[in-house]
């Protein structure tokens, strides 16, 4: 099967967010959509999605899936060790500032939306859809399952039920990082929802439905507050143009 086909999450998927130098996010976009999708996935790696983050337009952030966690260490050793890399990373590492907020994730297996996104991935220089898409971080302490357990079966099947089916439901990966080359955030229990939306309007609708019912308002997102260690935070991203995931 074609790793640009889509038909199900990896089993090991890391969120990426680069912080840039200001005024660079298209230089790198350009590159790596040229670049460091298809040489990366001819490794054995899924480029699964790029953004601009649309609250700093000096971030960009993407996801990356894997196999496994033995596929990973392999592809990564491959890619960063390669002559791809070699030639373009370089200039890609002198767009960034910071590239170290990383987190190691895993999907929880449930609904999850694919009509809008592509069978085949676009081509080089296609243009951004124009679609809106939500990565809403909820963080609790280390060890502590209740935090998730309450979005998986409180929050989740609420907003299922007022919109979209999510993109992905992804919870922190506890195994240890095997590519210390590259780091990950460490001491992480997360829990992250992505959602795609024709626009922010509907968005907006989404949550306030979904978040107006009576147990989400009274019980969960209460519960929720009690659990966590901050505020949830939620990333506001545009897709670019050869995302998979819009």
């Amino acid at each position: 099967m074609s790793p640009n086909d889509l038909p199900g999450l990896p089993a090991v998927i890391e969120l990426r967010q680069y912080t840039l130098r200001p005024g660079r996010r298209d230089e790198l976009v350009d590159l790596f959509e040229r670049e460091f999708v298809e040489s990366q996935e001819e490794v054995g790696m899924r480029v699964l999605g790029q953004f601009r983050d649309l609250d700093d337009p000096d971030r960009f952030v993407w996801l990356r899936g894997f196999p496994d966690m033995a596929s990973r260490r392999r592809g990564l050793t491959d890619f960063y060790g390669g002559p791809v890399w070699a030639r373009h990373g370089p200039r890609a590492n002198d767009t960034m500032v910071d590239s170290d907020d990383v987190l190691l994730l895993r999907p929880v297996p449930g609904p999850r939306a694919a009509a809008d996104s592509p069978a085949v991935r676009p081509p080089v220089g296609a243009p951004a859809p124009d679609r809106f898409v939500s990565a809403t971080v909820w963080s609790f302490p280390p060890g502590q399952r209740d935090g998730i357990a309450s979005i998986r079966d409180g929050l989740l099947p609420a907003l299922t039920e007022t919109g979209p089916a999510p993109l992905a439901f992804l919870v922190t990966e506890e195994a240890r990082n095997t590519f210390p080359g590259l780091p990950v955030r460490t001491g992480e229990n997360v829990a992250v929802l992505l959602f795609s939306y024709p626009d922010e309007n509907a968005h907006r609708r989404h949550l306030a439905e979904a978040t107006a019912r009576t147990h989400v308002r009274d019980a969960v997102l209460p519960g929720l507050a009690r659990l966590q260690t901050t505020a949830p935070r939620t990333l506001r991203l545009a897709p670019t143009g050869r995302s998979l995931l819009v």
